[in-house]
């Protein structure tokens, strides 16, 4: 495999995958219509990429975008959960229209494998833990509706012949680039940027959710991982965590401990279509893809708040 076109390639999770590749010795082309994206994302490898500026619901530039592609590694979508419920049809149109238009260019063009960003939103708010790639999903969102689907188009075009796919469902990735600003971004973000700003974090319920965190560079090296597997089925997915778990509380004990502060939340009303628990089983990821989270909770959130500083200063 040889060039590799990451979508979103200029957000957070994409522009870190963009450098891996690149240090791994891929031609990259990236293909970002800069809504949520960053060009400052890129700023490390500038010029040793391709760039394309476009949006996955152009069916058109989509199909220029993946000429002489070997792979894709899809992470371009509506990724927030709240604004995904206030507009589900812009949702539906960039998550599955889109995911359809790269599946379509890729069969065209005789790409070998996409690889792409599924979410534990999947599993919705069944109480069963941790949650393992065989459960029904249960999406509550209009945001984790459109993923499953996406994984049908992704097995579909797989078992049609002639393209390689696979869906990996992240549970909560956090690292630096996250932009706290945005309504995409994470809880993890949030927490920071108050506690930069010197304000006081605010947690949405009683704190007591819990979620399982992973660094982005582990769900990079997933990415990589997948995409050079030498046999998937038609359509594989992979829960991309940690398999552990912790509450929002203690979160901000331990990024309370990164930062040398002590802190104190404030808590507002939950927020429609978040989940209560959720945790990945990963024996499947472990045993395929040989994928296994490298960095914990403290030392990724001691990385993520040394980057913020260096940003700050």
């Amino acid at each position: 495999m040889r060039r590799v076109l990451v979508t979103g390639g200029a957000g957070f999770i994409g522009s870190h995958l963009v450098e891996a590749l690149l240090d791994k010795g891929y031609e990259v082309r990236v293909l970002d219509n800069l809504s949520t994206g960053r060009r400052e994302n890129l700023a490390s490898v500038q010029g040793a990429f391709e760039w394309v500026e476009a949006d996955v619901r152009d069916r058109e530039a989509v199909l220029r975008a993946m000429k002489d592609v070997d792979g894709v590694l899809h992470e371009a979508a509506m990724v927030s959960v709240p604004f995904s419920m206030e507009r589900p049809r812009e949702c539906h149109e960039i998550n599955l229209v889109g995911t359809l238009n790269i599946l379509e260019a890729a069969r065209a063009a005789g790409v070998h494998r996409v690889v792409m960003a599924g979410t534990a939103a999947a599993y919705g708010n069944n109480p069963e833990l941790p949650k393992r790639e065989t459960m029904v999903p249960e999406p509550e969102s209009p945001y984790g509706a459109t993923k499953v689907a996406a994984e049908q188009y992704l097995r579909a075009y797989a078992r049609m012949g002639g393209l390689e796919t696979a869906s990996l469902r992240y549970f909560n990735v956090y690292g630096p680039r996250q932009d706290p600003r945005s309504m995409y971004s994470g809880v993890i973000s949030r927490f920071v940027e108050s506690l930069v700003a010197g304000e006081t974090p605010i947690i949405f319920g009683d704190g007591e959710q819990s979620r399982d965190f992973i660094y982005v560079g582990d769900v990079v090296r997933a990415n990589l991982l997948a995409l050079r597997a030498p046999h998937l089925e038609p359509g594989a997915v992979f829960n991309i965590g940690t398999g552990h778990s912790v509450t929002l509380l203690e979160l901000l004990e331990v990024l309370a401990r990164a930062a040398g502060r002590e802190v104190v939340p404030r808590f507002a009303s939950a927020r429609p279509g978040d989940v209560k628990h959720s945790r990945a089983d990963m024996a499947r990821a472990r045993a395929v893809l040989g994928f296994e989270a490298e960095v914990p909770l403290s030392e990724g959130l001691a990385r993520l708040w040394k980057w913020r500083q260096k940003v700050r200063s």
